[in-house]
Parts: C-alpha cells; structure tokens; sequence
C-alpha cells in the first residue's frame, strides 16, 4: 500500500522564546521489508538558525533545530510517499513464554535492535506489581510468545477505554493502568510493562495510522494524531511482532513507522528546550491518503 502523508504541528508562545532548541523524529526510516520511504519534506518556520540531519542510536532519522532570536510561533511540516509492504504471513514458530530466556541468554547482539535493550525497565515505563499480575492472568498457561502478546493486547482493549482528554504525555503506565483509560501512549506503555514483566522484550512504536478505513470497517482510534503501539520479540525464528492495544490488532498495512525506542521518551516526535513565559498552545493535524484513492 502506498501513501501520501502531510503533518502539520503549530506551537504559539505566550510571549517570545529565547534561544531555542527542538529535537524532531518526524520523519519516517526504511523499516526493513516492511516499509520503504519514497519521498520527504520537512519544513520548519521561522527557519532556525541552525539545522542538523542526523540519526540516533536506534536508528531513528531526527532533526534539530536551533533559533537564537526570539520566536513566538512555530510550523512545523511534514509531507511524504511511503511503501508500506505486506509481510509475509508465517506460523507461530514463537517459543513457549518459559522458553524465551533461553533465546535471549543465546542472543549475543547488542546493536539497535537487540531485543536486550528492551527487557528491563525504561524511564517511562517502571515496574508496575498492578500491570505484572494482570499480564500473568492475561496469558494462559503454555502460551508462546506470539499467543501472549495477542493474549494481553486483547485484555489491555477490553480492559482499559480510549479517552483523549484523561492523561497528558507525562502520565505514567502505573496511574494510566489505575484509571483504565488513556491515549494510545498509555495503551502502549501499559502493554509494554506487562509483557517486560512475562520476559518478553518489548518497545514502543510511534508513526501514522490510517484514516479512511476500507469500507465496511470501523473507524480506528487515534488515527487524527501521530499513533503509538508495540513491538516485541518473539524469539530467533520470529523476529520483532507489532501489535496495537488501543485497536486490538496487528500493526498492518494501515500502519506507518516514524521512530521505535524503549518508551516514549526515545521516540518523541517534538521535543526540546525553550525560554519563554506564558503559556503555550499547540495544533496538530494528520491526513494519510492511500494514493489512487478517490
């Protein structure tokens, strides 16, 4: 599936900044078989005074963007054509949950997709003793890895209710969980503290989602923003699984990376330093067009 993507973020400051510093991950990477980036543009205004392309340590494309003047707004977008290819559909050839330790003892990379960057806690994703007995519960006995992710991702679903307005991006799993509502950030860090706690390596996924269903299909949460949801190993023969808690499904053909990290603080699409006063007001709008589409 091919698609057309535009992203727009406004920020307003109550009054002007001063000597500015913003981090981008807004721009999709090639995602292995699964994904092949066609085209990109980033446009940034005011333009900063300083620009710098490069790529962090799990691969994701950033931006930084530097102004040593005052600014009292900021645009910020984004268009792009992304190939997004269909995997191929394999068997569960996932171990037993009790059997994973066993691979990852065995693993011995510790590149950016090691899935041993991915089994301890992050910084926005602790122990929760709350999430580990609902997970435990969620998973039947003698689960593989591939059934307890798909196990406790339904669970999650049912469990917890989408609500835009219930957290903020600085909730944690453990209040999110409390409450049993939130956004897809909270689904995700949810679902990941869970599957950490059965031993399972799991890390968050950020990028688009799909807005016009096919027909006949009903219409996704989380698709007029920049969507979240999870990825975990699933041992040697299976690789990295996506999975989405908010909509109960595998990361499919709707699905777009942009970045993946441990937690969300490694994935951030926007996220910097300024000095300013005031409040501020931010906008942020998402269209993902199938291109051919009428």
């Amino acid at each position: 599936m091919r698609y057309d993507i535009r992203l727009a973020i406004d920020y307003s400051y109550g009054a002007p900044s001063d000597r500015s510093r913003t981090l981008l991950r807004l721009i999709p990477a090639d995602a292995g078989a699964d994904q092949r980036l066609l085209s990109r543009k980033l446009t940034i205004a005011p333009r900063p005074d300083e620009r710098r392309e490069g790529v962090d340590f799990f691969g994701n494309a950033t931006t930084l963007a530097v102004w040593h003047r005052p600014i009292d707004a900021v645009r910020l977008e984004v268009t792009l054509r992304v190939d997004r290819l269909a995997a191929d559909v394999a068997a569960d050839l996932s171990p037993p949950v009790a059997g994973l330790a066993d691979d990852l003892t065995a693993c011995t990379d510790l590149g950016p997709a090691s899935p041993h960057h991915f089994t301890g806690p992050s910084p926005r994703v602790p122990e929760v003793p709350e999430i580990t007995a609902f997970a435990r519960a969620a998973v039947p006995a003698g689960a593989t890895v591939v059934q307890a992710i798909e196990a406790l991702g339904h669970a999650l679903h049912e469990a917890m209710r989408f609500d835009s307005a219930a957290t903020s991006v600085e909730t944690g799993p453990a209040e999110a969980f409390e409450h049993r509502h939130g956004v897809c950030q909270d689904f995700a860090h949810v679902m990941i503290a869970g599957l950490r706690a059965l031993g399972i390596p799991a890390g968050y996924v950020s990028g688009f989602l799909r807005t016009d269903p096919p027909p006949g299909r009903p219409r996704l949460e989380g698709a007029d923003a920049m969507h979240a949801w999870v990825r975990a190993w699933a041992g040697p023969a299976m690789g990295w699984v996506a999975f989405d808690p908010t909509n109960d499904q595998r990361a499919g053909l709707d699905y777009v990376t942009v970045a993946q990290g441990r937690d969300y603080g490694d994935v951030a699409p926007v996220q910097g330093a300024l000095r300013s006063s005031g409040g501020q007001v931010s906008r942020h709008t998402v269209d993902v067009l199938p291109v051919g589409a009428a």
